[in-house]
């Protein structure tokens, strides 16, 4: 009995055991005896994928994630085991997203050629075939908490701009839109009177306009004129005069041009003597300035202009006395 009673706990726990190891390796999406290939996927980030999360394929588990790490780059790679018996899409593409509410992820191959109609999926995976060939391009979505907090924002932001529309069209401004409207209708009353007013100005605006086609229609006469008279006299060979006296200015304007080409050789000719005058008037002003020599005492020194303005007194005051006292200074005899 007691032997019995072994055998049976022995069978418990050897079931026990098999449960255990059967239902680890169900966890794990372990296959026995099948032989199963890994790959290497590139991404940015992985967002919530894990080691262990499964790989799809058109919605079918071929697989799972045997491992993550960090590589060289900032980027972040995934060995993918896949199942034996599965073959992957030709050029194969990973895209790492939420599979449920509850955060759990997977990795989902999709053909490069069957993209998501995402500009930030395709750009991600066109980078991370841009870094180098041998590995997967990867692309990760936004998790539904990223999702729910933009929502979230977007929400907000409505209800903001609602708010500012509500208070924008309230009763006032129904009634300033009114009197807007009442504004404007007078406006447009005054601008029919306005044209009413200057019907009368348009219409001598009009004769105004018909009297300068007129003057215009003389002009043309005139002109068709004196075209005329142009041909008349370039028959005649007036207009050859008028070109040949042209030609002989023209001549005389040449032979002036020489003269002053001349002119200006000689000058050239000339220019050390000029220069030699010109740095002799700069030393005599200089001279003059530093008050140096007869003129520049002269210049320089008021004594002279004092004595100069007694003189002319002194003789102002003599010519008085001559015409006053004149036989003081001569004396006539005639015997």
């Amino acid at each position: 009995m007691k032997r019995e009673n072994e055998f049976a706990v022995g069978v418990v726990v050897i079931a026990a055991f098999a449960v255990v190891v059967a239902g680890a390796l169900w966890l794990s999406g372990a296959h026995l005896g099948r032989t199963e290939a890994v790959y290497p996927a590139r991404f940015r980030t992985v967002g919530g994928l894990g080691v262990g999360d499964p790989v799809v394929l058109r919605g079918v588990r071929v697989g799972r994630v045997e491992a993550i790490r960090l590589a060289s780059g900032n980027w972040v790679e995934a060995d993918l085991k896949i199942y034996a018996g599965t073959q992957p899409p030709p050029r194969t593409a990973v895209i790492a997203a939420s599979a449920s509410l509850f955060g759990e992820w997977a990795a989902s191959l999709v053909p490069l050629d069957q993209l998501p109609n995402d500009p930030n999926i395709k750009q991600a995976i066109a980078e991370a075939q841009a870094a180098g060939s041998g590995k997967w391009p990867g692309a990760t979505l936004p998790d539904i908490g990223q999702l729910t907090a933009q929502a979230s924002r977007i929400a907000t932001d409505i209800a903001t701009v609602s708010s500012r529309v509500q208070s924008a069209f309230d009763s006032e401004a129904v009634n300033e839109l009114r009197r807007s409207i009442k504004d404007f209708g007078q406006v447009a009353d005054r601008l029919v009177r306005v044209t009413n007013d200057q019907a009368e100005v348009l219409g001598s605006v009009g004769s105004n306009l018909r009297q300068g086609s007129d003057v215009l229609a003389k002009a043309a006469t005139n002109l068709e004129t004196t075209l005329g008279r142009v041909d008349s006299a370039t028959n005649q060979g007036q207009l050859a005069t008028i070109l040949n006296n042209s030609a002989a200015t023209s001549a005389n304007l040449k032979s002036a041009s020489q003269d002053f080409h001349d002119l200006l050789d000689a000058a050239h000719k000339n220019q050390e003597s000029l220069v030699r005058v010109l740095v002799s008037a700069d030393s005599v002003m200089s001279r003059i300035a530093n008050r140096s020599g007869t003129l520049g005492l002269l210049v320089s020194d008021s004594t002279l202009y004092r004595e100069t303005t007694l003189t002319m007194i002194q003789l102002r005051q003599l010519l008085s006395d001559i015409q006053a006292n004149p036989r003081k200074y001569f004396s006539f005899s005639v015997f």
